[in-house]
């Protein structure tokens, strides 16, 4: 197993669920953060969180919470940025880490051995997940050693799109079905809440 460092994305403003935390919404009654870490902890050797402001909101899972460094909300390339940055300066061992959004209450658990085949297979050093149709750019591997280069492309170059980003290094792509249940289902209105709630009652081991 290449030692992983799994970094959840929980720094996200949630206008669209009228703001809070939205890894902290119930599904089934248990959290979606506890929900991704369940699935996520098993795969990867340590774990983060990336989050800004007050930390202690966080506090029950137990893991590091790191904020951004580049300002102004700058989106998840700036939390991976950070993810990076602090497996650099903590875990020198490490050269990979797994980000996941912390809002996707039905990882697959096999997500980061699947990335790595498909990275090693296409010979790239990026990998992120896709399911039916759709890419998931925030479910993705990252290689440490481009930690200077995504740096450079969020802060000099101003770059927020992760997808542009990757196109210069190259991405491979990771498949999943999306039946019974998409993996990666994401939970961003109070619709999303009901209908996720609906799968875990009718797909238990989603």
């Amino acid at each position: 197993m290449i030692q992983t460092l799994g970094l959840v994305l929980a720094g996200g403003l949630a206008r669209r669920m009228g703001g809070g935390d939205k890894p902290l919404k119930t599904i089934g009654g248990v959290t979606i953060l506890d929900r991704v870490l369940a699935r996520l902890r098993p795969q990867c050797g340590s774990m983060i969180l990336n989050a800004n402001g007050d930390p202690s909101r966080f506090a029950s899972a137990g893991l590091p919470v790191v904020a951004d460094d580049v300002p102004d909300f700058a989106g998840p390339l700036a939390g991976i940025l950070a993810g990076l940055d602090w497996a650099a300066a903590h875990l020198p061992d490490v050269s990979y880490i797994a980000s996941v959004p912390g809002d996707c209450p039905f990882l697959p658990r096999d997500l980061v051995a699947r990335l790595h085949a498909a990275r090693q297979t296409a010979n790239i050093a990026l990998a992120c997940a896709r399911s039916g149709e759709w890419r998931h750019p925030v479910v993705a591997l990252w290689p440490v050693a481009l930690r200077d280069d995504l740096r450079h492309a969020v802060t000099v170059e101003g770059l927020r799109k992760i997808e542009v980003w990757t196109a210069r290094h190259g991405v491979s792509l990771a498949d999943w079905p999306t039946e019974p249940v998409d993996p990666f289902f994401n939970v961003n209105t109070p619709e999303d809440v009901a209908a996720a709630d609906r799968i875990a009652a009718q797909h238990p081991d989603a």
